[in-house]
């Protein structure tokens, strides 16, 4: 018996968000597959790109272990880009049993262009289209100490944790892990505060680390 393994996911890539300069020639990269990985988003940045529009809908209603890695590998893939400033031209399908509001928990993503899946999809697409800007859910790395700054709620949350293996939980979770492989009394605080996702398995950090600041770091 043969198991065949998806394709790494791939994107169309611009190098200007508007819409007549991308019709110039030499803004249009092409489709670029994007491997799985940490490196993918600032590769991106680096070759100029400002625009990128995944080819398949990040489906976190999907079923299976391979659908779970692959919706939280094309999570991580806009997260990342997020943190740079690109726009992403992506598609969002969410479990419907799941809460009404459960899309604010990724509200920090670049918006996406539809939601399925939500009774009120239209209405949450709106709320968050005018209500996202940059830095909305961020962390940093400070000298033996991890801060979280949260605005998704619309106010400003901040959490700070200097225990090492906060730290290491972290670096776990930045690409998705199992659940498993992260103490369970620091998945708890971290799924209480909002600043993880489960896919099916796996566990996800949802915060990015900023790389441009829209204002000064102190008023962020």
């Amino acid at each position: 018996m043969t198991t065949q393994t998806a394709p790494n996911p791939a994107v169309r890539a611009w190098r200007d968000l508007d819409a007549e300069a991308r019709l110039l020639p030499g803004m249009s990269l092409g489709r670029i597959p994007v491997p799985a990985g940490a490196a993918v988003a600032d590769r991106l940045w680096e070759m100029g790109v400002r625009l990128v529009e995944l080819e398949e809908p990040v489906d976190l209603a999907a079923e299976g272990a391979a659908e779970h890695r692959r919706a939280v590998d094309l999570l991580c893939l806009i997260r990342d880009l997020t943190a740079r400033a690109v726009q992403v031209d992506w598609d969002l399908r969410l479990p419907a049993e799941g809460s009404a509001e459960q899309w604010k928990l990724l509200s920090h993503l670049h918006p996406p262009r539809g939601i399925t899946g939500l009774t009120d999809g239209d209405e949450a697409l709106h709320a968050w289209r005018t209500r996202h800007y940059l830095c909305k859910l961020v962390w940093r790395q400070g000298p033996g100490f991890v801060q979280i700054r949260d605005r998704r709620w619309g106010d400003l949350r901040r959490f700070t944790a200097d225990e090492p293996h906060y730290m290491e939980a972290i670096a776990l979770l930045d690409r998705g892990t199992s659940r498993t492989a992260v103490p369970a009394e620091v998945l708890d605080d971290f799924t209480a505060e909002h600043l993880v996702l489960h896919v099916g398995e796996l566990a996800w950090w949802l915060p990015y680390r900023v790389s441009r600041w829209l204002q000064e770091a102190m008023a962020v």
